[in-house]
């Protein structure tokens, strides 16, 4: 997973670069670079996925692989930005292997609240990429070129695909393949369907995800222009990127002790209160000092730390007889959900960051209300059958 991390945040520092060389003058065609790798991660996830139900985990990873070095390629010779954005998705649809099929197999081998505690283990590691990742893609534009960030992705998920290879078991056993169909995705998807809180938190996930990705494909664009904070930018994004995963880290201890379903019902409303309150400071004023956008990012972005992997953990929890398809629907909902809420609230940040806030506020009332709605309905079927 941390390869996908590292695809997205190397090239933040590169956009304007990139931008000049493939020939965009307007920032927000750059902000696609970023938003269209999600494009392709979520629909990969609907091939891999089943696919990996059948054939085991690690045959897909390396597929994916396969692919993503070749979408590399691409984007490194890319003329224009059509191109460029092709190379993207492609991009995305490769790794959305590594991504989806990490989540499946956590599910092959843990269930419950450890479950939860695992993968809190593997998104923190995940989330550590980011602190790294726009200092090294700063440092390798500055010396060698925005190609050499594409290269360099090629090298460490080289690294990574040895390490798979030599450590990784399949987690796949033989008894649970399921055998490939034309009906193989469509018969999970009827299994998916049949779980409420499979459901409910994989919507939760997407308008999450989706408030997250504004900050990743408009970060640039906030700090670079609005605040003229060229060369510190790597360095404010590694800080924010460090909340998320110092929250994340302490979820793998604080799941086991309260459960996941309290935990994201009390950070679930702290993530929609802490926009509120920066809203009825600063809507319709200019920025506030950067030290007090950072301060608020900072708390927001911990209240997600405690989100990611608790909820992606109840959205398997139903499902792990078919944790291939299942990881895949939960993957694809989320991100194809993600991406037009990351494009149409990016496109009214210009002169503030407010409307990040408003994107913030607007998703977590509608995560409230979908857990309210899914309280009710629990509630309503556990009267019915007693």
């Amino acid at each position: 997973m941390s390869i996908v991390a590292l695809s997205i945040d190397a090239i933040l520092p590169a956009l304007e670069s990139i931008g000049v060389s493939i020939g965009t003058t307007n920032s927000k065609d750059n902000q696609k670079l970023i938003t269209m790798i999600f494009l392709g991660l979520g629909f990969g996830q609907l091939i891999f996925g089943p696919l990996s139900d059948s054939i085991g985990r690690k045959p897909i990873i390396y597929m994916g692989f396969i692919l993503f070095v070749l979408a590399s390629i691409l984007c490194v010779f890319a003329p224009n930005l059509e191109i460029m954005i092709l190379g993207r998705i492609l991009q995305g649809i490769g790794l959305s292997a590594p991504r989806t099929i990490s989540i499946a197999m956590v599910r092959d081998s843990f269930s419950g609240d450890y479950m939860a505690k695992i993968m809190s283990f593997i998104v923190a590691i995940f989330i550590l990429v980011p602190v790294v990742a726009p200092a090294l893609g700063k440092l390798l534009l500055d010396h060698y070129g925005w190609k050499a960030i594409f290269n360099s992705q090629l090298i460490f998920g080289a690294l990574i695909m040895i390490w798979l290879w030599k450590r990784q078991p399949e987690t796949l056993h033989p008894e649970n393949q399921i055998k490939i169909s034309k009906d193989l995705f469509i018969n999970g998807l009827k299994e998916f369907l049949k779980f409420k809180t499979s459901i409910a938190f994989t919507l939760i996930s997407g308008l999450i995800t989706g408030s997250f990705m504004v900050y990743l494909s408009a970060s640039q664009d906030i700090f670079h222009k609005q605040y003229g904070l060229v060369e510190e930018f790597p360095y404010i994004f590694a800080a924010l990127a460090i909340s998320v995963g110092f929250a994340t880290f302490l979820n793998g201890t604080f799941v086991l002790k309260y459960g996941m379903y309290k935990m994201v019902r009390a950070f679930m409303i702290a993530f929609t209160s802490i926009p509120v309150i920066y809203l009825a400071f600063f809507y319709g004023q200019p920025n506030p000092s950067v030290y007090v956008l950072v301060g608020f990012f900072g708390i927001q972005f911990f209240a997600i730390g405690f989100l990611f992997g608790n909820l992606r953990s109840l959205a398997m929890q139903p499902v792990g007889h078919i944790a291939g398809v299942g990881a895949a629907i939960n993957g694809f909902v989320s991100t194809i959900m993600a991406v037009p809420i990351a494009t149409y609230i990016g496109s009214f940040i210009e002169t503030t960051a407010s409307p990040l806030f408003i994107g913030f506020m607007i998703c977590g009332c509608a995560s409230i209300l979908i857990l309210m709605i899914l309280k009710k309905v629990n509630k309503t079927a556990s009267l019915s059958t007693t």
